[in-house]
């Protein structure tokens, strides 16, 4: 298990085997994807959408329309649920 202590200025470093595994290089971006309460993936911001295939396990019942898209998105946007 690699560990990464937390600094007064809110910064870690990532630990050098997470870094090889992911393929980060200096500058490089990272993300943190929320993957339940409490529980973030580190994913890297260069790689390619089609790597982050299976990354998200929950699978939609039916397609959503734009119209439902551009509904909820209003609906958040104004603070209702």
């Amino acid at each position: 298990m690699a560990v990464a202590t937390l600094t007064s200025k809110g910064q870690i470093t990532i630990p050098s085997r997470v870094r090889e595994a992911l393929g980060l290089e200096q500058g490089d971006r990272v993300e943190f994807v929320e993957q339940g309460k409490g529980q973030f993936a580190i994913v890297a911001a260069t790689r390619s959408v089609q790597e982050l295939k299976g990354l998200f396990h929950r699978k939609r019942s039916k397609a959503v329309s734009i119209e439902e898209m551009n509904t909820a998105i209003a609906r958040r946007a104004s603070g209702s649920r």
